[in-house]
């Protein structure tokens, strides 16, 4: 990837939160300013475009710049024939013509990607492949938290795909017993490894409702069958779900992010299982944690505008 001589600018838009970033456009990541705001979703889709303004006219205020271009990450991802946002938890913005209502708004143009492929860029350019001897070609980026999603990124560059979709594998299907899912369908990876579905098992088979750390806890302490069976159900079924990732595009590198993407055992057992289901006789393919924390969307929002 190119980076731009001029300061970068990044829109993280979460469900609860909206953060900007000025990064100095270099090698490695130089923060100029930062700023968080809450969405407040719940006032409707007009406002959530009022607050990325309202963020984007503090930073430029405190910092004294004007962005050229801006990079925004979203909760689902921009349909490139529709141009419509689609597949978003956060549901207001769901059927919208998001880049160009904002971009109307705000009159400065702007790159959008999936929240999973800017956390797949930052930790491709700045993160966890920084301490690696060899540069890698494809990284895919894994969050596996409440739901589960991925991003890919080749030669440094954002894959998106026909539909927007590339690198979506929480929709794969998985195994009918993860029952339906949200998206309409049956059994996706989501609704078997994802935290909550996780937690949902547990409490089906033990009569409680724990959450996932607790649960890991309990595994680890030796003492709880069904914290032993929701483990095994997490790492066989990862395996399986990360095998068919790797059979299609061969990535140099997974990195796991999500707060399911902090349990050990999947650097383990869920490797090993991997090894089992997929298509070669080895697994050469590297795991590693992310390196930037919560500031991976942020930066690699910057990083779109940098292109």
């Amino acid at each position: 990837m190119k980076i731009s001589k001029k300061p970068i600018w990044g829109i993280d838009l979460g469900g609860t939160k909206v953060e900007g970033i000025i990064m100095r456009a270099s090698e490695k990541p130089e923060v100029i300013e930062r700023l968080r705001i809450p969405t407040e979703r719940e006032k409707g889709y007009e406002h959530v475009l009022g607050q990325i303004k309202h963020l984007l006219e503090m930073l430029s205020e405190k910092s004294g710049l004007i962005p050229e271009k801006i990079g925004i990450g979203t909760p689902g991802t921009l349909d490139p024939i529709t141009e419509l946002l689609k597949n978003s938890n956060t549901t207001i913005l769901n059927d919208k013509l998001f880049k160009k209502d904002l971009e109307a708004l705000i009159d400065i143009p702007i790159k959008i990607a999936n929240d999973a492929n800017c956390f797949a860029l930052a930790e491709a350019t700045f993160g966890a492949v920084k301490a690696l001897d060899f540069k890698p070609q494809v990284v895919f980026g894994v969050i596996l938290g409440t739901g589960v999603g991925g991003g890919l990124v080749v030669d440094g560059k954002v894959i998106n795909g026909r539909q927007g979709i590339a690198g979506e594998w929480g929709h794969n299907f998985l195994d009918e017993s993860g029952g339906p899912c949200y998206c309409g369908k049956e059994g996706c990876v989501e609704t078997v490894i994802s935290g909550t579905a996780l937690e949902k098992f547990y409490s089906m088979r033990s009569g409680s409702a724990l959450p996932l750390q607790e649960i890991v806890k309990r595994y680890e302490a030796g003492d709880d069958m069904e914290a032993r069976a929701t483990m095994g159900r997490l790492v066989k079924y990862f395996g399986k779900a990360i095998s068919v990732v790797i059979d299609i595009v061969d990535p140099d590198v997974v990195i796991l992010g999500g707060g399911v993407g902090n349990i050990s055992q999947l650097y383990t057992e869920g490797v090993d299982w991997a090894g089992k289901f997929v298509f070669n006789n080895r697994l050469d393919t590297m795991f590693l944690r992310p390196s930037l924390g919560d500031s991976a969307g942020v930066f690699g929002a910057a990083l779109l505008a940098a292109e």
